[in-house]
């Protein structure tokens, strides 16, 4: 007979389980989470604000910025509090509702990555064809469907996590709520659980990567028929979505594609898709863009104007 469910709150150890470790990390967090918040905030003012909203490529970069908003958002400023305080629990009703919540952001923002490398790929392997693929209705199709993708992977996630009992201990060795830690205070065996849990993360994270690394081999392949200045400019756009691709893919892919029940460097790696790609994406979009460059100061050049009238 399966044991009750009976834990009703769960205790974090934290990023380092070692206060004494933990505190002077707090300001470095805490800068890293207004920087997410001025960077992406900068971005979507820049976007909505601007004629760049009309193109494609800008439409799914402004969801992005608004999908790293949300999706630190869910973690940061618990983990902040939890910084600042000695208070570390979570209730279980909260705990499973930032799980669905991260997820689900996390999701979308995957298949946002998936339609950008979608127009890339038609604007410079199909040029002539760009405008009529990549229309405002099949852009607002593709975000939809991110929602839709993102939201059905997560439910999956959490009605599995829903029907595992934990009666015993509650202390979730991670500094937010998350499907392998969670899996590790389960009382029953967690082989099955833990092979659902990798299909649903760890497998579609890796095959979504393959494609989109194909699609960008893809791109290489055809700008080798270029004119000189047109190579550059696909080049520099391409390698800002790779750079984003690569930083948010990689560590989610050691993190989701390892069994629960194995010893792995989950926490430190985490940091990397919870708070420095979110933080470096919108540094990344901007460096080498001279187009947001120019309608960025533009867009606050007008709002500056309008202040001090």
């Amino acid at each position: 007979m399966e044991k009750p469910k009976n834990v009703t709150i769960f205790y974090f150890t934290g990023l380092f389980g070692n206060k004494q470790l933990e505190l002077p990390f707090l300001l470095w967090i805490l800068f890293c989470y207004l920087a997410v918040i001025m960077g992406n905030l900068v971005i979507l003012l820049t976007i909505t604000c601007s004629h760049l909203l009309e193109q494609p490529m800008y439409y799914f970069l402004c969801h992005l910025s608004l999908m790293d908003l949300c999706f630190t958002s869910t973690m940061l400023p618990r983990l902040l509090r939890d910084l600042a305080t000695t208070k570390r629990d979570i209730s279980y009703n909260n705990c499973m509702a930032q799980l669905f919540t991260g997820h689900w952001l996390a999701g979308v923002e995957i298949f946002i990555l998936v339609s950008m490398a979608f127009d890339r790929y038609v604007a410079i392997v199909k040029p002539l064809h760009y405008m009529l693929i990549m229309n405002r209705k099949r852009c607002h199709l593709l975000i939809a469907i991110a929602w839709g993708l993102g939201f059905w992977h997560s439910l999956a996630l959490l009605l599995m996590l829903l029907n595992l009992p934990f009666c015993g201990p509650n202390v979730i060795d991670h500094y937010m709520c998350d499907v392998k830690p969670l899996l590790k205070l389960v009382c029953k065996d967690i082989h099955i659980a833990s092979i659902l849990a990798i299909a649903n993360s760890g497998t579609l994270i890796i095959v979504i990567f393959i494609l989109l690394l194909t699609s960008y081999i893809l791109i290489l392949y055809t700008l080798r028929t270029r004119s000189s200045a047109g190579r550059h400019k696909a080049l520099s756009t391409c390698s800002s979505h790779i750079t984003v691709v690569v930083l948010f893919f990689v560590p989610c892919i050691y993190t989701y594609s390892l069994p629960a029940d194995r010893e792995n460097k989950d926490k430190p790696i985490s940091v990397f898709y919870t708070m420095i790609a979110p933080m470096l994406n919108p540094l990344i979009y901007t460096l080498r863009n001279t187009e947001m460059k120019i309608a960025m100061q533009k867009v606050f050049s007008r709002i500056l104007n309008s202040v001090l009238k």
